[in-house]
């Protein structure tokens, strides 16, 4: 594997006396080379592309607590799960970790897994997708369909100066030298929280947007006919879900709390729809800040998608 640093140390929890009561902590395992096709978790230890970007450093430190509220979970999983260990970005060489973690996630596909990256800031998004695109680099022109829960659209400029703020223009800008088609939706974006530029560049770029104040009990069909329609002319999915798309109530532990947000039990049922497409080939996590966590609520949630997920 392509980690930076392995440890099973968070891999802790409750055993309880009952048959057939496992726990994630009892069932994960590490990750070798011959392991049989699972669900591999592989953690991504950068916020550099947030302070870049302006923001609240503490991204970095995610992946072991997300672990940790993970590890007690029971377990109801039929295939293995296993942890590849980390990727860290401790120099400020974010282009570094990011092409670190994009041959880590190659490899991961290569052997038949689903890799679930543990992020890290949303400068997370660019190393995930450049693992996917090498995976599938022999096709011609592979539709690989994004959808990301966010705030925020994540495409400015990265002419400047890449961040957290920039991975999907910057996908776009390599789709584009590919000759590949770019196929983004993005879902919960705050209009409170992205510029008219930002707007203007999603309507170019054709971008399947749904603002947070759209996704309601009553919307929620309609909004699944439209994924499946985006998910019908794509060949593989990658789901990206930055934990601002919460509520703060729900997700205060973030690099930037939501004022609104889409809540957990509206998120879930789309969760679920993406999942049951069968053409979900990889899932990160964003922005889980644990720094301004809150009785580890934030990382309970970001363990309950895991689990839902992962099923």
């Amino acid at each position: 594997m392509h980690a930076d640093r392995f440890s099973m140390e968070a891999w802790t929890g409750r055993t309880d006396p009952e048959p057939d009561s496992p726990r994630w902590h009892q069932r994960i395992q590490p990750l070798q080379a011959d392991s049989p096709a699972g669900v591999a978790l592989f953690g991504f230890a950068c916020d550099e592309g947030v302070r870049r970007n302006h923001g609240r450093v503490g991204a970095a430190g995610g992946p072991p607590l997300l672990r940790k509220a993970l590890a007690n979970l029971p377990w109801h999983r039929q295939g293995p799960a296993y942890d590849a260990g980390d990727v860290f970005c401790a120099d400020g060489d974010l282009e570094a970790a990011q092409a670190r973690l994009a041959r880590g996630v190659c490899t991961l596909l290569d052997a038949g897994h689903l890799p679930l990256v543990l992020g890290g800031g949303h400068e997370v998004a660019f190393g995930s997708w450049s693992g996917l695109a090498e995976h599938l680099s022999g096709e011609a022109a592979p539709k690989i369909g994004i959808i990301n829960f966010d705030a925020h659209f994540d495409l400015r400029d990265p002419a400047h100066v890449h961040s957290s703020g920039t991975p999907f223009a910057q996908i776009a800008e390599q789709c584009a030298a590919r000759g590949w088609p770019f196929r983004y939706a993005c879902l919960g974006v705050s209009r409170a929280s992205n510029t008219r530029a930002l707007f203007a560049r999603a309507a170019e770029l054709q971008v399947l947007v749904r603002e947070d104040r759209e996704i309601r009990e009553s919307s929620l069909e309609t909004i699944g006919a439209e994924l499946d329609a985006f998910i019908a002319g794509c060949d593989a999915l990658y789901l990206t879900l930055d934990i601002d798309v919460l509520p703060a109530c729900e997700a205060p532990g973030v690099s930037a709390p939501a004022a609104r947000g889409v809540p957990l039990a509206l998120l879930e049922p789309l969760l679920e729809r993406i999942k049951g497409s069968g053409k979900l080939r990889l899932i990160d996590f964003a922005e889980f800040n644990p720094q301004h966590d809150i009785d580890n609520r934030t990382a309970r949630v970001v363990a309950r998608l895991i689990h839902l997920l992962t099923l």
